[in-house]
């Protein structure tokens, strides 16, 4: 588990954190929620140790190597698809191994057939798959997210959603993602929580336990947790 106890972060007068307190449980999808500005992605940065906090504890994710997806894949246009996947592997596997472990990871995300493609020949969706291969090449055992799918349109957002779930059930390590999007968080987190105006601090927290592949949006209790998100989520209007 990873926990935070009493993480406190400013950036001048602006106050992100102050006395905030979370639990993370082991290999399970965790999705944070929440209005735009609030400290989600300075979340994801103190847990990866690359944001360091005004004061508090973070137990459990020291000594961890990282995967992060970002919000654009940051790809090396120089390098083509398996090179961009063999870089991350290049102080950590001798070079016979890179190569089977760069043919796996292009294999599941589907792009086998584009190993020798550079970044620029490539569609945003395409892009993004080379993206996830690269994260979950990292032999990591914490995986972070920050808005992966934003800027897709609809199907390939989805898409994208249904090969994460595909790969990480292959592959089951702790993530946490940050997201906009209530359907992607009720197709892939196990926990769910919904931080608040800054100070954030967590406003509400779901547990799922229906198994990913049998989810269906829209019916039983994903509708009510839906539900309830929106409500969370979206400003009650004014009385006129």
């Amino acid at each position: 588990m990873i926990e935070i106890h009493g993480l406190t972060k400013s950036y001048g007068e602006l106050t992100v954190f102050d006395h905030f307190d979370l639990n993370l449980s082991e290999s399970r999808v965790t999705a944070l929620l929440g209005p735009s500005g609030c400290g989600k992605t300075t979340l994801l940065d103190v847990i990866a140790r690359t944001t360091v906090p005004d004061a508090g504890l973070i137990c459990g994710n020291g000594g961890r190597a990282v995967g992060y997806v970002f919000q654009e894949p940051r790809l090396l246009p120089w390098k083509t698809v398996a090179g961009n996947i063999d870089f991350v592997l290049q102080n950590l596997e001798c070079a016979d191994d890179r190569g089977e472990s760069v043919r796996r990871w292009l294999r599941l995300v589907g792009l086998e057939a584009f190993a020798g493609s550079y970044p620029h020949e490539l569609s945003g969706g395409m892009r993004q798959r080379v993206g996830i291969a690269r994260a979950f090449a990292v032999p990591s055992s914490l995986l972070l997210l920050d808005e992966p799918f934003q800027g897709l349109d609809l199907g390939l957002r989805l898409g994208l959603v249904k090969l994460f779930d595909e790969v990480w059930s292959r592959d089951r390590r702790t993530a946490i993602f940050v997201t906009h999007e209530v359907g992607e968080a009720l197709l892939l987190a196990d926990d769910l929580f919904v931080l608040s105006p800054l100070p954030a601090h967590v406003a509400a927290h779901f547990t799922i336990d229906i198994p990913h592949g049998e989810r269906t949006p829209g019916r039983g209790r994903l509708i009510e947790i839906e539900q309830e998100l929106y409500t969370l989520l979206v400003p009650a209007e004014p009385n006129r």
